[in-house]
């Protein structure tokens, strides 16, 4: 396997241009995640005064020291419904991947410190998302609930959706991978549910509430009068009514159960994992990752220098290097993990699609996951494309993303326009885990060509009537177009609709990457012990 020799000048003004516009784009989205966690730490005072740890400190103590923690989607929702100005993003939920007990776990914590932790629609797209990673990657599920519930302004957008929050629990359940909840405040109506759909439940005496009906709906329903405790509190729950499996006296406590619980599962005790091959760091530096990609978007630059810095030993095999120089495809290792990349330094043709169409089913025979790293302007057009096949080949490209089974990992380090983001393994072709870098764009096609496309359209419709059309207006028109598609085409405005798992820092690509193969390949050797319903209490 060749090693990749860098062409890039470190010490010239053009990476230090591309450094600059990164390292900018990297601190606006900090920034952004910033003020959610400045929201919630505003709540610590009152929170400390009931004896509760606020949702943050929460998931400290749950996490082993020292261990890190992979946060999914911490943007979910930024600017939608009503978060106004962004500092309620997060759909209400910090989840992502962690070590609890010295197992890797998915985990969720209700953001209780922001708007009570209720959940937006963006909140049940990131429930629905994590239960899909949970699955498919046979996680644990830790949940650290106390929610008011679905966001009522909303209620008609997550209410029959949100069922399938609920179907997934009981799957998860019968596939035999462990879900367990620590009740630390408000579980009620739905909400109550997730809870007696978990495998462990965990009550905090004196804050848990689980009903499905409260005192004031109650009293409107039936004319009952009962308290909060009388309804749905830690004793009854533990000594009456069997929801819940332990009692906790504080939030501590309760941490330290669920702990204990995954201690007891022996989920490590199960896997026997095959022995890595031994890996060599790669041979530049991960900080070189901040100048290689243009400031300028329309600037061309080649994807393997990107690929030198990500794996091992900067060593890659060009697969049909010569065939097609616009679809880049090849052979690395990632920590040792052997796997197929696939990269982008033009626009896909009609031999791009052949060649990685052919490349993926290869990646597929010998068990090799899938690294898409998204660059492009999407599928070529043109007369020359179109009677070269560009539609038929193009097809055999999205049928094999769409049919391989190997893991498949995406990150958007550019562009991803059109039916490219499809063919490159985006959001809807189901890749196991997409990030993106935080320059990156994802549109139908650029704001600029949408602009055109909608001004020739309207002129010649005009023309059509018998009209001309007015300059003045055409250009406004072709701006506006523009300006609209640009807007909606950024990371920070992908992310927040969960079109990927979250933005990252370049630097941490490959320490994330090495994370996800790792994931990928124990969940390969894993067997669950599965069962047909689930776990049900009786």
């Amino acid at each position: 396997m060749r090693v990749i020799e860098s062409q890039i000048d470190v010490y010239g003004s053009e990476f230090n241009d591309n450094r600059a516009s990164m390292q900018a784009a990297i601190e606006q989205y900090r920034t952004l995640e910033k003020a959610v966690f400045d929201k919630a730490d505003s709540a610590r005072e009152k929170f400390h005064k009931k004896g509760k740890l606020l949702p943050r400190e929460r998931l400290a103590l749950l996490l082993d020291p020292g261990s890190g923690f992979i946060e999914l989607s911490s943007l979910a929702g930024y600017k939608m419904h009503d978060d106004k100005d962004g500092s309620s993003a997060g759909g209400g939920i910090i989840a992502g991947i962690g070590y609890v007990a010295g197992v890797r776990c998915m985990l969720q914590v209700n953001n209780s410190a922001i708007k009570g932790g209720t959940i937006s629609p963006a909140g049940l797209d990131k429930t629905l998302r994590l239960q899909e990673v949970a699955r498919d990657n046979k996680l644990p599920l830790i949940t650290l609930a106390e929610s008011g519930g679905a966001n009522l302004m909303y209620a008609t957008d997550v209410f029959v959706p949100g069922a399938r929050a609920f179907a997934n629990q009981a799957r998860l359940s019968a596939d035999g991978i462990p879900q367990i909840t620590v009740v630390h405040g408000s579980a009620t109506a739905g909400g109550a549910y997730q809870p007696g759909l978990s495998d462990y439940v965990i009550a905090v005496k004196n804050q848990a509430k689980m009903f499905l009906a409260g005192p004031p709906l109650l009293k409107a329903a039936t004319g009952e009068i009962a308290t909060d405790e009388e309804l749905g509190g830690s004793d009854l729950h533990t000594y009456e009514a069997g929801t819940a499996d332990y009692q906790a006296h504080n939030d501590h406590e309760g941490i330290a159960i669920a702990r204990e619980v995954v201690e007891s599962l022996g989920w490590n005790e199960q896997l026997t994992l095959p022995e890595k091959a031994v890996a060599k760091p790669p041979r530049y530096d991960i900080e070189e990752l901040l100048g290689i990609i243009p400031c300028e978007s329309k600037k061309p630059y080649d994807v393997r220098e990107v690929i030198a810095r990500l794996v091992d030993d900067s060593a890659f095999s060009d697969f049909k290097g010569d065939f097609d120089l616009q679809t880049v495809c090849g052979f690395a290792a990632i920590d040792g993990h052997r796997i197929g990349i696939i990269g982008n330094n033009g626009p896909i043709t009609a031999k791009g699609a052949n060649k990685a169409a052919q490349f993926i089913q290869l990646c597929q025979q010998s068990n090799r996951a899938l690294l898409f790293l998204h660059n492009t302007t999407g599928f070529m057009v043109g007369t020359e494309a179109e009677q070269s096949g560009i539609i038929k080949h193009g097809s055999k490209m999205i049928q094999a993303v769409a049919n391989a089974t190997v893991p498949k990992l995406s990150i958007l380090i550019g562009g991803s326009y059109g039916a490219g983001n499809y063919a490159m393994c985006g959001r809807g072709l189901d890749p196991r885990f997409i990030f993106s870098w935080p320059n990156a764009k994802t549109a139908v096609m650029g704001g600029e060509q949408a602009g055109k496309v909608l001004r020739i359209v309207s002129e010649e419709k005009l023309r059509k009537m018998g009209q001309e059309p007015d300059a003045t207006q055409m250009e406004q028109l072709e701006v506006a177009t523009a300006a609209k598609l640009n807007a909606g085409s950024t990371a920070v405005f992908g992310t927040a609709r969960l079109w990927d798992d979250g933005l990252i820092d370049p630097r941490d690509t490959r320490e994330l990457l090495i994370n996800f193969l790792d994931i990928c390949w124990q969940a390969e050797h894993r067997n669950l012990q599965k069962n047909t319903f689930g776990v049900a209490r009786f």
